[in-house]
């Protein structure tokens, strides 16, 4: 049993689409550009502004527009944080068994930490959670190991003891360099990566409550 686990958060521990997607839509109504529908938009979430921008206006970061386009998206983003965002389902059952078995539990995303604290915060999971890791915490953001071991410092655990489950290859490729046994979540948004069974996670999982059979839980 692990003494630790932590959740990447769009697309593993909460559904963030429908307020990056109402965010960029509203961006795309002040262009006078017809919306994106969520469907297309729900897959780039994990890829971040970069994802939402290039499927939203076809544009990449290198293009002129882009970077008053990024900016004024995350304006639009940080007034409108949690207002469809929900954990997945089953997910708060997961929480609860974990502090139920003394088991800590954290956040280690790439969203950088002005929009994750106040989105963890909505939530109502601040006081519960052992950390909340930003893409801007440490040196370097995912797929380096940086965040998850920054995790461990903030926490005082061992990467051997601990797990960490994400949505993207990114989380795998993160978690195994930082030496943490891994967890592919196969409901998240998994966006432009490889098939799943590719990333080399230890487990894979299908809904959150599948991660109780690989704590020994149910």
């Amino acid at each position: 049993m692990p003494e630790a686990v932590f959740f990447d958060l769009d697309g593993t521990l909460a559904d963030t689409a429908p307020d990056l997607a109402g965010a960029l839509n509203r961006l795309k109504a002040e262009q006078g550009l017809v919306p994106s529908p969520l469907a297309q938009l729900r897959p780039q979430v994990s890829n971040g502004v970069r994802g939402m921008l290039g499927v939203g206006f076809g544009i990449t970061p290198d293009a002129p527009p882009y970077p008053a386009l990024a900016e004024r998206f995350l304006h639009l983003y940080a007034t409108a944080l949690c207002v469809e965002t929900r954990l997945f389902a089953g997910m708060d059952e997961l929480l609860s068994h974990l502090d139920d078995a003394g088991i800590a539990w954290g956040i280690v995303t790439n969203k950088a930490e002005r929009f994750a604290r106040p989105l963890i915060d909505a939530l109502g999971l601040t006081a519960r959670c052992a950390c909340i890791v930003g893409g801007d915490t440490a040196a370097r953001p995912k797929p380096f190991p940086d965040p998850l071991l920054h995790a461990c410092i903030s926490t005082g655990m061992l990467p051997a003891d601990c797990f960490y489950v994400g949505d993207d290859i990114r989380d795998i490729q993160a978690g195994k360099a930082a030496g943490m046994r891994t967890v592919a979540a196969a409901y998240g948004y998994l966006g432009s990566s490889p098939p799943i069974p590719t990333w080399d996670a230890d487990a894979i999982i299908a809904h959150p409550l599948d991660l109780l059979s690989l704590l020994g839980k149910h």
